[in-house]
């Protein structure tokens, strides 16, 4: 009802405006009155149109949600220097030629304690992990046996030490490492001719190390490890003196040994 009024008065205002001022025919007003309100129809119904049109339009999509980043724990480096203690066991075979005939006398074994520590330094690149450790290890590692006529023979090794490069895997916290490098042992060997007269000889063995571990680290510092190394020592000659006699021998030595140890490593970042 209100909008029939308004198109109505709209439509009349143009012709009442015109008809104030220039006046004319009464069937020319009647024209010019029928166009305007012809023209105010056409707008208000384009407009009605493109309001109702705009309400039924969807409303936009709304913004797609944005997945939030995963953190991305630290991994554990390696890198730094450590020193560390360790305890095990290790197993020594040494085989003599015989002090009075020369000939191979056998080998003769023994299993002991061992324990020490160590000290080293490793750094890191992505997964590798290179380094470079020294470690010395007391032992209570003796063997003995019996020459051809019944002189009792025997080989004591009181420690061993080892110079080596590893080369590990890191997956996080734990460590996955080879080494190999130089092998050191005291060799003290005796003979006990058949008047219990005692002859030593004790030498420095050098020779070559091979091995293989496991490292966990505990936390930021601390790490423990489990380890093998294999020590392996060339022939080397001897001489004995005795009131009895003075003989001549060569023996080699081999040693085997399992540690496991705790480390504490010092961050160099």
């Amino acid at each position: 009802m209100l909008r029939a009024k308004w198109v109505e008065r709209l439509a009349n205002s143009p012709f009442e405006w015109v008809q104030a001022r220039v006046g004319g025919p009464e069937e020319d007003l009647m024209k010019l009155r029928v166009l305007s309100g012809g023209l105010v129809l056409v707008t208000v119904t384009a407009v009605s149109t493109i309001g109702a049109q705009a309400a039924d339009l969807p409303m936009p999509p709304a913004p797609a949600p944005v997945a939030p980043i995963p953190y991305a724990p630290k991994l554990y480096d390696w890198s730094g220097i450590y020193v560390g203690v360790h305890v095990g066991g290790g197993y020594s075979d040494s085989s003599w030629t015989d002090p009075i005939t020369g000939v191979g006398n056998g080998t003769f074994n023994n299993f002991g304690f061992l324990g020490g520590a160590q000290i080293g330094a490793n750094v890191q690149f992505n997964r590798l992990v290179l380094g470079l450790e020294g470690d010395f290890s007391w032992t209570s590692l003796k063997a003995s046996s019996a020459d051809s006529i019944g002189e009792a023979i025997s080989t004591s090794v009181p420690w061993t030490s080892t110079v080596t490069g590893r080369v590990g895997a890191a997956f996080d916290r734990l460590l996955v490492y080879g080494k190999g490098g130089l092998a050191l042992a005291q060799d003290q060997s005796t003979l006990t001719d058949l008047g219990g007269n005692l002859a030593t000889d004790t030498f420095l063995r050098t020779g070559w190390t091979a091995g293989a571990g496991l490292e966990y680290a505990l936390d930021d510092n601390w790490s423990a490890k489990i380890e093998y190394d294999y020590l392996g020592f060339g022939s080397q000659s001897m001489s004995f003196t005795t009131p009895l006699e003075t003989v001549g021998s060569s023996a080699s030595l081999n040693v085997q040994e399992i540690k496991a140890g705790l480390n504490y490593r010092f961050s160099w970042h």
